[in-house]
């Protein structure tokens, strides 16, 4: 895969998407932001993929210590080939699966446990349908009784315990009830980060396990520099944040932002105007004052988004905010507040590398297919022709199902469904004005830069087949037929 990826390119090709590059949902302009704000977890810092085995391997064994779960989950390793972002569970039906943006299963990426659910089976399940009324069963968190989406990176691990303790009942017949099953392994992925292992393991090692700590750095100094406001808003806790950020920046890294919350229960931060902040200070210790108003270089703990916009009065557009997590960082900023807001795709980087690679395969099939075909045309009849053009079409198919192995071999790519793009992109496109992989990507531009969206035609703006041009060979071809009604 890695040779496909990154050596089968033709250093002249010149035509290929940037991985480091900024993608816009929406026309903004970098001028107009004078704040800018940021997540901690996989947006300042960006995490390395070992720290996955290590919350898979201590969820399972809380599922077997705590919980009492069999003694052979812990056979079972982490998988990292296994799920993709962005995926559904069905709780009742135990299956795993891709949905695209119009809320249908994509046939051959329903998983039931580890082994793949026939799509007969799936539509069956679904009434005779792939389609699922999402907005019968999922919140808009992505949450919800029947149903669940799981948004952010940290879920890879979670998916992958799910479907093995899945998988190991299953394969050994015993019986289980589909939600307490799905709930045990929620909370012993929680229970991960409530305890604070997951913490003690970056602490640890932070040369291992954080990514880019130079260029979050270089970011955050050149918007200083720039005269721009900083704020940050995470969930995770101070002394893990103050050390995280101490490797990656220095010592006197707080003096680069303006406001700084720790803790702060996103995305109930965002709605819940109960919570008051709270002021810690060097120890962690709570201070009890009231506050009247957010200074730079302290540190505040939870409060609610309409007291932080009421002591900075930092509303609109102006606010540009960053974060990994469409749902608990981007969704409520953009839909009620009118905040700007990017999103951090670290899948985004292979991806496009996958695109490339698809590209010039698909670029080299096209041209090798047609001029095949048209030596054919030159020596058959129309019919054989026709036969040629369909076989070769029946290899396209086949391309496509080895391009979706490309991205991931049971689920494909985050972004895109065969013909659709996914459910994952549709919120992507809703509540993000920008994507990018990493926050570094901003150093590859102006600090007043526009971006503009592509402008996508509609389908009625850029016809594509036969009977949507207007060449005067369709005029209403089926029109003699219905003459007996009258």
């Amino acid at each position: 895969m890695r040779r496909l990826v990154h050596d089968l390119l033709p250093p002249e090709v010149c035509s290929l998407l940037n991985p480091a590059a900024i993608y816009a949902n929406n026309e903004i302009s970098l001028r107009d932001v004078e704040v800018y704000g940021f997540d901690y977890d996989y947006t300042l810092a960006q995490y390395a993929d070992a720290l996955h085995p290590e919350i898979f391997n201590a969820a399972r064994d809380i599922l077997i210590e705590h919980y009492k779960y069999p003694e052979g989950i812990r056979k079972y390793d982490y998988n990292p080939s296994f799920a993709i972002r962005g995926l559904h569970y069905d709780i009742q039906k135990s299956l795993l699966m891709k949905i695209d943006a119009f809320h249908y299963v994509q046939l051959g990426t329903a998983y039931r446990g580890l082994q793949p659910v026939p799509d007969e089976e799936v539509i069956d399940l679904y009434g005779g349908t792939q389609h699922i009324p999402l907005y019968q069963m999922s919140g808009f968190y992505g949450k919800g009784p029947s149903i669940k989406q799981f948004m952010d990176i940290f879920s890879l691990p979670e998916m992958a315990l799910l479907s093995c303790v899945v998988d190991h009942f299953l394969s050994h017949g015993l019986e289980f009830d589909q939600t307490h099953l799905y709930k045990d392994v929620t909370d012993a992925i929680r229970d991960v980060h409530v305890k604070g292992l997951m913490y003690q393991w970056i602490e640890r090692d932070m040369e291992k396990y954080i990514l880019r700590g130079d260029e979050t750095f270089a970011v955050l100094s050149r918007l200083v520099a720039h005269g721009k406001q900083l704020f940050l808003i995470t969930n995770s806790p101070f002394s893990f944040v103050d050390k995280g950020m101490r490797h990656m920046v220095g010592p006197d890294w707080r003096q680069l932002f303006d406001v700084v919350i720790v803790q702060a229960d996103k995305p109930s931060f965002f709605t819940d105007r109960r919570k008051p902040f709270r002021k810690l200070d060097e120890t962690g210790s709570l201070h009890w004052d009231r506050i009247t108003r957010l200074e730079k270089g302290k540190i505040y703990r939870q409060g609610n988004l309409f007291d932080f916009l009421r002591l900075t009065e930092w509303r609109g557009p102006r606010v540009l905010y960053f974060g990994d997590h469409l749902y608990s960082d981007l969704a409520d900023l953009m839909l009620r507040h009118g905040w700007r807001t990017g999103a951090i795709i670290p899948e985004l980087e292979r991806e496009i590398r996958i695109i490339n690679t698809e590209q010039y395969m698909h670029s080299l099939t096209w041209q090798q297919a047609l001029t095949g075909l048209l030596e054919r045309m030159q020596t058959y009849q129309d019919a054989e022709s026709r036969q040629v053009l369909a076989a070769w079409m029946k290899e396209r198919q086949e391309l496509r199902c080895i391009t979706k192995a490309l991205f991931n071999a049971q689920f494909g790519s985050i972004f895109r469904t065969f013909h659709n793009p996914t459910y994952f992109s549709r919120r992507l496109v809703r509540f993000s004005d920008l994507y990018m992989a990493s926050l570094s990507c901003l150093l590859n531009y102006r600090v007043d830069f526009t971006f503009y969206p592509r402008r996508t035609p509609l389908q009625h703006e850029a016809p594509l087949w036969m009977d949507q041009l207007c060449t005067g060979c369709m005029k209403t071809p089926f029109l003699g037929d219905m003459a007996h009604i009258r």
